[in-house]
């Protein structure tokens, strides 16, 4: 099985690659482990010292002779994660449409020319809500992005769609959570601070937090999406039937008690190194955006959320080995 992972040069997509490795198989349309035989990194950039049992390809999601020769003919599984993220999207329109959704639409006419229909997963997000919201969401609820990453997403979940009804792939559409916490540095996502106030104090570095305390968000750890992105791929055709997007599973989080719960790990002196300056442009993206759903079919279908914040930071804390 050859599986090509887009924007994979980033956190999430190299994470993926790594326990993509470590599984060593995916479940193959018969529903049967098949075993991976390569895995290929696509990005315009990649982390020093790649595992060497990885190909990266340096390409651009726009470079459609680079995307075609990068999938070849005999591609099996693609999951496609490379994006202009949610800030830049919106500060950079033009940036955004050509990536986000041409970018996405060439790839799916390149999965078209494979010898067979891939597996085709793509990563959307939350952003495709917005406006007068119930408080809470449900897997009826209509996408009204107010920005224009969210715009870009809600168009591509239904390219995946017709490209699947039509048989060119087999596809299926994670509405992601905001994800924390990523390590590394600060991206232009409206959504950084997320990470920002944990990461960055835990490293002894200030944090400006651009929306208030009250601010709540719709969280997943960066775990329990590699872990839904390996799942959706290994779900049947059978049970996604014709509805091929799922509202991921996430927890509500209180921007405030976030940081009070890093307060309960870590400590005043570590806490007290968010700052908090309230961005009206970031937040009012940000409060459009839904934090709380009832996620009746992604629970279903056998995803899974994280417990609670605690659990989160301490995983990080864990992850990176951090002392504290």
């Amino acid at each position: 099985m050859k599986i090509v992972i887009t924007g994979a040069g980033g956190f999430v997509g190299y994470r993926l690659a790594q326990a993509l490795l470590k599984k060593g198989s995916l479940a193959n349309g018969k529903g049967k482990q098949a075993p991976i035989s390569q895995i290929v990194l696509f990005d315009m950039a990649f982390p020093d010292n790649v595992d060497a049992r990885l190909k990266c390809v340096k390409g651009d999601l726009t470079d459609q002779a680079c995307v075609e020769a990068t999938l070849g003919s005999d591609t099996d599984a693609v999951f496609h994660l490379a994006s202009v993220v949610s800030g830049g999207a919106e500060a950079d329109f033009d940036l955004g449409m050509r990536v986000n959704l041409d970018g996405t639409r060439g790839l799916l006419d390149a999965c078209r020319k494979l010898s067979k229909p891939p597996r085709f997963v793509f990563t959307s997000s939350v952003a495709v809500f917005g406006g007068e919201l119930p408080d809470v969401l449900d897997d009826g609820t209509t996408p009204n992005p107010q920005g224009s990453y969210g715009a870009q997403k809600v168009c591509c979940e239904y390219l995946v769609t017709d490209y699947s009804r039509k048989g060119y792939i087999d596809g299926r559409s994670l509405r992601l959570p905001t994800i924390s916490v990523r390590p590394g540095k600060p991206n232009l996502a409206v959504s950084s601070f997320a990470s920002g106030i944990i990461r960055e104090p835990l490293n002894g570095i200030v944090s400006v937090c651009p929306v208030a305390p009250g601010a709540k968000i719709w969280l997943l750890s960066p775990g329990k999406i590699v872990d839904a992105l390996i799942h959706a791929y290994e779900t049947p055709s059978s049970a996604w039937g014709v509805n091929r997007v799922v509202n991921l599973p996430g927890i509500t989080a209180v921007v405030g008690e976030m940081v009070d719960t890093l307060r309960k790990i870590a400590g005043d002196k570590v806490a007290d190194l968010v700052e908090w300056k309230p961005d009206p442009r970031i937040e009012a993206l940000v409060m459009s955006w839904p934090a709380k759903f009832r996620n009746d079919r992604a629970r279903k279908l056998g995803f899974v959320a994280d417990t609670d914040v605690e659990s989160i930071i301490r995983g990080y804390i864990d992850d990176q080995g951090i002392n504290i």
